[in-house]
């Protein structure tokens, strides 16, 4: 029996394995193609008869080595890396939605995310329903029509730090027959893993702690295998039907769990291509090797960080589900037991103005665009990310207009709260 082993071991062993006389860290295979003596096969390898690599766009042993690694921490039987978390949300709707279909999602996701879904989507034939993921089970489920196709929410929403209950929303997709999709960002699967409490798909940007070091830009979608698409067959045709340029295969019934997975890879990548360079899954491998250790250092800065600013006269809100009297206490306590992340949420007494010139006085926390890095951060959405959005929209988004978004890094946690406190005395 296989040794069944914890987090930490699989954040620097799972994927890639040594053998004899072998590079002890993972190769980069950088090459867009590979050699076969005979062409019939590699005949059977563009028909999926066969298991090998023959095209980057669709597989390459490095990507795949750390698709393995991630599908081991989230516990999943598949995954495939992108080359962004936008692409990875985009094709973990699109690998089961076609034109004429429809999508419920929380309406606290990310600005980029509530774009993809509610715009660029609505232009491919699917719509979009979004929903505060604070409603009553009733109240989510008069969103749902025969057409919809998936449920959608963010275990920590980026940017308002709300915390998705995920087993109700896994019970109201399952009731409709849908899958449950969560972007697993920000909790990442060391503080959570969404498999285990009913979530059916997984999907991260994989730039932001996986990486922790702003060196890439990439992102993953992981199957659990759990979800049974021929007892819905008639919603998914994708997969339970011939797929004709495959000779007539069916996805699911050829690849069983894998199915889901392999479709993503053999048709969604063979027409799209949003692959991630093998260098750029090289340096996520690195970052993946330390992610343990680095969550437990993101959330103790941050849980200190978060009470020194519920405390402080001039801030006028946070938001953070580590404090007792946060809205998100209870659930983060339910599913982040072992901490949520960096990210905080806050707000200052005044307005927009008095964000800016207190982000405008920092002197060692950057101002970027990134989050979730080993150094500390901090953005305005509503400056920035969700810039595009009206009031109303950021409102809806739970984006508050005076919403700050300070990413908590692993520096000496003293002197990230020096550099709040001086720039705190600047307003």
């Amino acid at each position: 029996m296989e040794k069944k082993f914890r987090q930490g071991t699989l954040c620097v062993q799972a994927g890639y394995k040594a053998k004899n006389g072998e590079p002890i860290e993972l190769p980069i295979i950088q090459s867009t193609t590979f050699k076969y003596d005979d062409s019939d096969e590699m005949a059977k390898l563009f028909d999926l008869e066969k298991e090998g690599y023959f095209y980057t766009r669709l597989q390459n042993p490095t990507n795949d080595a750390v698709a393995a690694k991630i599908a081991a921490l989230e516990g999943g039987v598949g995954a495939v890396l992108t080359s962004s978390g936008q692409a990875a949300n985009f094709y973990a709707i699109f690998n089961i939605c076609e034109a004429g279909d429809h999508i419920v999602t929380s309406n606290e996701i990310y600005g980029g995310t509530y774009n993809l879904f509610g715009v660029t989507l609505k232009k491919l034939g699917i719509e979009c329903t979004f929903v505060s993921q604070e409603a009553s089970e009733d109240e989510i489920q008069a969103a749902f029509r025969p057409n919809t196709k998936a449920l959608f929410g963010e275990t920590i929403s980026n940017p308002g730090c709300a915390v998705l209950d995920i087993e109700k929303f896994a019970r109201i997709a399952h009731k409709n027959g849908v899958p449950l999709i969560v972007d697993n960002t920000f909790a990442t699967p060391v503080n959570c893993r969404p498999f285990e409490w009913g979530a059916d798909i997984v999907t991260h940007s994989t730039t932001k702690y996986m990486d922790g070091l702003a060196t890439q830009v990439g992102g993953v979608v992981v199957d659990s295998g759990n979800f049974d698409w021929l007892d819905h067959a008639e919603k998914f045709p994708g997969l339970c039907t011939p797929d004709e340029s495959y000779h007539g295969l069916t996805y699911v019934k050829a690849f069983g769990k894998m199915g889901y997975t392999t479709k993503l890879i053999a048709q969604l990548m063979r027409d799209l291509g949003s692959i991630p360079a093998p260098q750029n899954s090289f340096l996520l491998h690195l970052g993946l090797q330390t992610l343990h250790l680095r969550m437990a250092q993101h959330c103790k800065n941050a849980q200190r960080v978060a009470e020194f600013l519920h405390d402080n006269p001039k801030v006028a809100w946070v938001h953070y589900c580590g404090l007792p009297t946060d809205r998100a206490y209870a659930l983060g306590q339910k599913y982040l037991p072992n901490g949520s992340c960096g990210v905080i949420a806050f707000g200052l007494k005044g307005d927009r103005a008095t964000a800016i010139k207190w982000m405008d006085s920092l002197q060692m926390i950057n101002i970027v665009t990134h989050v979730a890095d080993a150094r500390t951060c901090v953005l305005h959405p509503a400056s920035h990310t969700h810039r595009q959005l009206s009031d109303e929209q950021l409102l809806e988004a739970g984006v508050a207009p005076d919403l700050i978004r300070l990413s908590v890094g692993i520096e000496d946690v003293e002197d990230i709260l020096d550099d709040i406190r001086q720039a705190l005395d600047q307003i």
